[in-house]
């Protein structure tokens, strides 16, 4: 009689736990065991318990090579869900096998555990591990479908696949699921109070294993209520008009400052803070250096002169580097909307900036078209103040579009919501990039799911607070898509081309390019798994991956520069880099300080309501606040803001990773010289804040959440 010893381990999630009766069969080399009920005194698989069981069999199994895991009916119980953690085996001989699982079992079913240990398809030769991995991806693609949601746009999920697994009971009889990580079954709710319509089936009917836990749901309404009852009981969302001053704006968050939005309520309408922004703002990533200026744009010499004093001139700071240009011309040709049943207008501007002697970056002309001429004029630091702010309000009014749409939702949200989906339909549970990649796409399905029901849905929050509507993001979109390259995803290469890399008190960049180095634990990683080129040529599971996110993210378009097939070792390394990079320290570069800069509404407008001024001398006071959002367009947008950069609770902060899914040594050691190269880059980030005037903390690690998830 041979013994094996079981340790199953239950998430410590609010209702992990489970009624039903677990059985488990354990399969080996040599034969398999009986099906045994796994049944103690008292209750079993409680939430966070660790319970120990035993399995008995006529002979010895030889090598572990599957744990089958059998969820029935448990007498006139109620079918519930069990969240799995792992189950270790101790056999006979006393050789341990770690089983992961770190999933929701829905119903009633058949889960098929493998060891944790990572193998990639070249390594497993036999018939039952081969034909194990085939039926996981294929019930995991029945799962999870790309949809089309518009012309030019990464391909999504398809959430009515969910819909019809739920109605069909098809989840309960899938032999194998799949995990990203969670607390708990529940659905999601709607945000009472919050104005926007939501399509609520598109929420509940999400696979148990991507949905919110009841943990981070809760938070997100308590994040979102309290905030926009406050603004409904002081009418503030409802009230339609111009404002009357520009100190009225100060009490729309009464009680939500932060140290950032105190200080750009203060310094918003000066230069340097305006060029500050390039750099450290929410949308660090439109500064290209250039020696020869544009011919749309005919600035000369003597416009700029007073302001770069008698000591130089333009052609000699163009030939030092030091001149840099923000162009907004993916704006040119976006449709405008109408809020308030008013007409909403839209500019394309050109913004030149300059690096004086002492560091700073500030602008030195603005066009607030592509297309130069009487009708288009340049405005300078030298016009008058209402001129100058108004033609730096418009500039921050495309910054608000080209990073709300582009920076942020399309090349974040959207492109690592494609490379959870080909993760989770490409590559199996034992695969190892599966096992690197599954923390860093956590919640991304989920939260976009979200979006999509709230923020780009006809007559959602896009179509009610900006200056473009829903339209008008699907062109920015759909064109962004069209000229983003591999360069603009990798960031040393996106700094190198845009010759940004000498500019001082760039913090996104001196912090990001410490992120970046500190990912390359993955090179490790790959080459314990891959020990040479030709093992990643001959993973067919990783070229199907890296093929299908090449032909459904980026539409298969060869000038995009994105691999459709890996080739070496280092290639494989800098693509997942940039993938995890891009999945978490981009994402809070991009979004975390959206209210801290938009709070002050001038700063970021998400609408404008008048034409740009093709005339100088003509911008008051009372001009301006009617250009700017009406109030109840400020508000609805701001409490956006407030939404979003607020991470709810149930983080995972990077290189956090609870769930053992390796469970072999030397990837475990990697993971954990990753965590203490990320400890000492906070430190690091934290003693230059002490002597900054504003502390740039985005991507101080503590505060990068793993994944795209808010």
């Amino acid at each position: 009689m041979a013994v094996y010893r079981l340790c199953v381990t239950t998430g410590p999630y609010l209702k992990a736990g489970t009624l039903d009766n677990i059985s488990v069969t354990l399969v080996g080399t040599c034969g398999e065991s009986p099906k045994q009920r796994l049944d103690r005194m008292g209750r079993d698989f409680a939430p966070g318990s660790v319970q120990k069981y035993k399995v008995r069999c006529s002979a010895e199994l030889g090598e572990l090579l599957m744990l089958r895991v059998h969820k029935e009916r448990y007498a006139f119980f109620r079918k519930d869900s069990w969240y799995c953690s792992r189950i270790c085996v101790t056999q006979p001989d006393g050789t341990v096998s770690h089983f992961p699982c770190y999933q929701w079992i829905e119903g009633y079913c058949t889960v098929e555990l493998r060891p944790g240990t990572a193998r990639t398809v070249c390594q497993d030769s036999l018939p039952l591990l081969l034909d194990h991995r085939i039926r996981e991806l294929q019930a995991r693609q029945e799962c999870y479908r790309w949809k089309i949601y518009a012309p030019g746009f990464p391909r999504i999920v398809d959430v009515s696949s969910f819909q019809e697994m739920e109605s069909d009971k098809k989840f309960a009889l899938t032999k194998t699921t799949t995990c990203i990580d969670q607390d708990d079954s529940s659905g999601n709710r709607y945000l009472p109070g919050f104005p926007m319509k939501i399509d609520i089936p598109s929420l509940l009917y999400m696979e148990p294993n991507i949905r919110y836990s009841a943990t981070k749901t809760a938070s997100l309404l308590f994040n979102a209520i309290p905030a926009s009852l406050g603004m409904k009981l002081r009418g503030l969302l409802d009230r339609k008009g111009s404002w009357k001053k520009l100190d009225d704006m100060r009490n729309i968050f009464w009680c939500h400052k932060t140290f950032t939005t105190k200080y750009v309520t203060e310094h918003w309408s000066e230069d340097h803070f305006f060029g500050y922004q390039y750099l450290n703002g929410v949308n660090p990533i439109m500064l290209h250096c250039i020696s020869s200026l544009p011919s749309k744009l005919p600035v000369t010499s003597n416009m700029v002169a007073p302001l770069l004093g008698q000591s130089t001139c333009l052609q000699t700071e163009l030939e030092r580097g030091n001149i840099f240009l923000a162009d907004y011309w993916i704006l040119a040709e976006a449709p405008t909307h109408c809020l308030n049943d008013r007409p909403q207008y839209v500019a394309a501007p050109l913004c030149l900036l300059w690096l004086s002697p002492q560091g700073a970056l500030v602008p030195l002309a603005i066009q607030l078209s592509q297309t130069p001429g009487p009708d288009s004029p340049i405005f300078l630091p030298t016009d008058s103040d209402w001129d100058w702010l108004l033609a730096k309000t418009w500039v921050r009014n495309s910054e608000f579009l080209v990073h709300e749409n582009n920076t942020h939702f399309l090349c974040t949200h959207l492109l690592c919501e494609a490379f959870a989906m080909a993760t989770l339909r490409q590559l199996p549970l034992c695969h190892p990039i599966y096992k690197l990649l599954l923390p860093h796409t956590r919640y991304t399905l989920q939260v976009n799911t979200i979006a999509r029901a709230t923020l780009l849905n006809p007559e959602g929050l896009v179509d009610q607070v900006t200056s473009i509507g829903r339209q008008g993001l699907l062109y920015l979109m759909s064109t962004g898509l069209a000229h983003f390259t591999y360069t603009n995803f990798c960031l040393p290469d996106s700094l190198r081309a845009r010759g940004v890399l000498a500019i001082p008190n760039y913090y996104y960049r001196d912090d990001g390019l410490k992120i970046w180095a500190a990912i390359d634990f993955v090179s490790e990683i790959v080459g314990y798994y891959y020990p040479s080129d030709a093992s990643v040529q001959q993973d067919s599971e990783l070229q199907a991956w890296v093929g299908e996110i090449f032909a459904q993210a980026f539409l298969g378009r060869e000038s995009s520069g994105f691999p459709s097939r890996l080739c070496t070792r280092g290639e494989l390394v800098k693509f997942l880099t940039a993938i995890i990079f891009n999945c978490s320290a981009q994402h809070a570069a991009v979004n975390s300080g959206q209210h801290d800069f938009g709070a002050w509404m001038p700063n970021a407008p998400s609408s404008m309501r008048q034409p740009p001024p093709q005339t100088k001398g003509t911008t008051t006071l009372k001009t301006y606040l009617d250009t700017l959002p009406e109030v109840n367009i400020s508000c609805n947008n701001l409490l956006l803001f407030w939404l979003v950069s607020q991470e709810p609770k149930d983080q995972r902060p990077l290189g956090t990773y609870p769930d053992e899914h390796f469970t072999e040594e030397a990837p475990r050691q990697s993971i954990a010289a990753f965590q203490s190269r990320l400890a000492q880059i906070s430190r690091d980030i934290q003693e230059r804040n002490q002597g900054l005037e504003l502390p740039y903390t985005y991507l101080d690690p503590p505060f990068i959440e793993n994944s795209v998830s808010i």
